[in-house]
């Protein structure tokens, strides 16, 4: 049992990749909930408002996760932690953004190099294409984050970013075609719909993966019939999704049909909508949950603003927000 910040190791940093099942999830999500309820005074006090006594706490189902809100207005990190890196939220103009203070950078690396491998394969295979308007022009977003270790990990020359630049990205995937060349196009929805209009073309050896919403450019849609219309753009069976954000390390993918699954070290639930203390049913419609592992230093517990539905496969789906929730960079999109 970590004790104490002060006593992390190495070993403490490698764990949540370590685990292979739902009794390894549990033990070291316990774990990490007595290091916070402890040592990490946002969720500490909390805990204290909801009247929760830590020691009460003996199953991983009846942990209180901390609304993602208080990340806006609050440092969210374990005492004694170098807030050292962090990454910042999109959102409207003027609205105040989330940080989410990542002491170990090295987590997340090794969160979504592991998690995208698992799903797709390493990175070498791939030539990967980041199209993410907004994103790029701000400081601090964790997806370009991702996107350029992802790039730079494929070691193709034309792996790169493409910011408005739709004829030469269009011309990279005529050439990935000649070549036979697997190529991973991920982008933001308004940015992917304004290649699909402009430069329309099969991908046979592409990929297209949708992450984020319209972002105020175009209005928003369905999932659903994005989807349709890239399917049809690009002569693809299916669009791909990744699921992440600002205060999370881990990400779920979604290779299809718009249902997304979590790495090991990630779990998804689903609260009841009127009473956050309350989980739903499968098939229920709720507000997202999720415990993130790789979430060691801020908070591995966290109750987002997105409504979602859990199947019994294990894999859930993104239904859209919250009203009055910000504007944010994951998806909008209500089916």
């Amino acid at each position: 049992m970590i004790a104490h910040p002060g006593q992390l190791s190495e070993q403490d940093l490698e764990r949540p990749f370590l685990v292979n099942g739902p009794e390894g999830f549990n033990a070291l999500a316990m774990d990490l909930f007595h290091l916070h309820a402890a040592h990490n005074p946002v969720y500490r006090g909390f805990l204290s408002g909801l009247g929760v006594d830590p020691s009460g706490i003996t199953a991983v189902g009846a942990i209180p996760f901390l609304p993602i809100a208080l990340f806006r207005s609050h440092r969210v990190l374990l005492d004694g932690l170098d807030p050292g890196s962090h990454f910042t939220s999109s959102g409207t103009t003027g609205a105040i953004t989330s940080h989410h203070h990542v002491p170990f950078p090295k987590l997340y690396e090794r969160s979504f190099m592991s998690s995208f491998t698992a799903v797709y394969g390493p990175p070498s295979e791939w030539r990967v294409l980041a199209l993410l308007p907004d994103y790029l022009e701000r400081e601090g977003s964790s997806l370009v984050y991702m996107a350029q270790k992802l790039i730079e990990a494929s070691g193709d020359p034309l792996s790169g970013t493409y910011l408005y630049k739709y004829a030469e990205l269009a011309e990279v995937l005529r050439r990935s075609e000649s070549e036979e060349r697997r190529t991973l196009l991920i982008g933001v929805s308004f940015a992917l719909l304004d290649l699909a209009e402009q430069f329309p073309q099969r991908l046979k050896y592409g990929v297209v993966m949708e992450t984020g919403g319209m972002k105020g450019r175009r209005p928003e849609m369905v999932r659903s019939e994005l989807h349709r219309i890239l399917e049809d753009a690009f002569d693809l069976d299916a669009i791909h999704s990744e699921y992440g954000m600002t205060e999370l390390l881990s990400q779920a993918w979604s290779t299809g049909n718009g249902l997304y699954g979590c790495p090991p070290w990630m779990r998804v639930s689903i609260r009841e909508v009127n009473d956050p203390l309350s989980m739903a049913s499968v098939g229920r419609t709720g507000g997202i949950n999720v415990i993130d592992l790789a979430n060691i230093a801020s908070c591995p517990f966290i109750e987002t603003q997105d409504l979602g539905r859990l199947h019994g496969n294990g894999k859930f789906e993104v239904l859209g927000r919250f009203d009055h929730s910000d504007v944010r960079g994951c998806n909008l999109m209500v089916d």
